[in-house]
């Protein structure tokens, strides 16, 4: 799967794909294809100037429309056949689930984000170059490279291959929202913090449930089935 994201911040977007899941996914090649767009670099200002102020007036400062067709038609000439759909991250937008993460996954091959900034963005990119505006919540960011890390995440982890571990996404939270998690713990068994009350009064020695130390599958299964939240 291809993901393009449009930003003027790179540099944001670098340092997370890089790392982590999707920083392996990449190295490996599974499966998985990202590619950043600095929107200056499609600008025909000599300063790479990519905003101005609104018609109207208004505070602040816009993104224009003209670098980002540009950047939309640089990708959009180099693939022009792949199943495409072209997503702006904007505060007040509809608000992205997983139940999405599934469904944008399942239904296109070639996802572009357009990050917005500033206090916003040219109408019309929302009216003719985007096929949904999308926000991750009820609140405002300076802009729209979490919103797409977010979201980019929440799909990748679908793509075949891109976890390590299928069981992983079977057992996630909101893939089934009548699954819920049941708790897990590792090693070691028994810890002994120095300060037991560090945040809440707890006991002296913070132990592991021994069903789960057991090596009874059945009863470890019916211990996470009671205990999910």
């Amino acid at each position: 799967m291809r993901f393009d994201i449009l930003t003027i911040f790179p540099e944001i977007i670098e340092a997370y794909i890089n790392t982590g899941v999707i920083g392996r996914a990449l190295n490996l090649k599974k499966n998985l294809n990202i590619q950043i767009h600095n929107i200056r670099n499609y600008t025909k200002d000599i300063h790479q100037k990519v905003d101005d102020t609104p018609f109207g007036g208004g505070a602040g400062m816009i993104l224009q429309i003209e670098p980002i067709y540009e950047a939309l038609q640089d990708i959009i000439n180099q693939y022009p056949k792949t199943k495409k759909h072209i997503i702006l991250t904007k505060a007040g937008a509809n608000i992205f689930n997983q139940d999405k993460a599934i469904q944008l996954g399942y239904d296109f091959e070639h996802i572009i984000f357009i990050c917005g900034r500033y206090e916003g963005i040219d109408a019309r990119v929302e009216e003719y170059l985007c096929n949904e505006s999308l926000s991750i919540g009820q609140f405002v960011l300076t802009g729209g490279e979490l919103p797409a890390l977010v979201m980019l995440d929440a799909i990748a982890r679908h793509i075949p291959n891109v976890l390590g571990n299928k069981e992983s996404l079977e057992q996630e939270s909101w893939t089934n929202t009548e699954r819920q998690e049941y708790p897990q713990y590792s090693r070691p068994s028994i810890f002994k913090p120095t300060n037991p009350n560090l945040v809440n009064n707890s006991p002296a020695e913070w132990t592991v449930p021994d069903i789960l130390l057991s090596g009874n599958h059945k009863a470890i299964q019916d211990w996470r089935e009671k205990h999910k939240k």
